[in-house]
């Protein structure tokens, strides 16, 4: 089985992207799956592009793209992907969409097809704070959790997708005044556990996992 990972590179004026840097680490075997990483560019118009490119040279069996999500405090899978990009900031080309799809006449959100709370549960499991999340938001995260969706819906090899945010890393924390944080190696560990859960079983657990607000 292989896996195909992605990170982000840095953005906003930040030194470093957590994402990148957790993706760097993984093994390239995990158990029986071969791991294929890649970085895609903090961009609108970019990112999808990148992506698809990396999944026609792997052939991936999983796809897991990760970003950073300053301010969370979980390990957070996302649930679902929205048709919308509608950026508070510029992205790394300088773009600021508002209001404008992802894809024009796509659905209006795609689903995650991991096992999300099967994937949170052993996180757990193994002492990580981590959550099923309901929000992408509306930034390049979001957008290639959309694209690679959409990717997925019409590619001829079957894939089974989803989108991971994660918090901060100290060094990241430490100059911004003590934003939450998580430490490298269990941001690690968890895309770890992500992987494991998603090769080993085909369908999720029977949870709750929502939230009130």
């Amino acid at each position: 089985m292989k896996a195909l990972v992605t990170g982000f590179d840095a953005f906003g004026g930040g030194a470093v992207n957590p994402s990148s840097l957790a993706v760097g680490r993984l093994k390239k075997r995990i158990g029986g799956i071969i791991v294929h990483t890649a970085e895609l560019p903090t961009s609108y118009g970019q990112s999808a592009k990148v992506l698809r490119a990396a999944i026609d040279k792997t052939r991936p069996d999983i796809v897991l793209c990760v970003g950073q999500a300053g301010g969370r405090t979980e390990l957070c899978l996302e649930r679902v992907a929205i048709n919308v990009q509608d950026a508070r900031i510029r992205d790394n080309d300088g773009k600021q969409p508002i209001d404008r799809p992802v894809v024009k006449d796509g659905p209006a959100a795609h689903f995650s097809t991991l096992p999300i709370k099967a994937c949170v549960a052993e996180m757990r499991k193994a002492g990580l704070p981590a959550a099923v999340s309901n929000t992408a938001g509306t930034f390049v995260c979001n957008h290639i959790f959309y694209a690679l969706m959409d990717i997925a819906a019409g590619h001829p090899i079957p894939m089974r997708c989803g989108f991971l945010h994660i918090p901060y890393v100290p060094e990241q924390a430490a100059r911004l005044g003590g934003a939450p944080s998580m430490a490298l190696g269990d941001i690690v560990r968890g895309i770890e556990i992500i992987l494991e859960v998603s090769a080993s079983r085909s369908g999720d657990i029977r949870t709750a996992e929502g939230r009130i607000s």
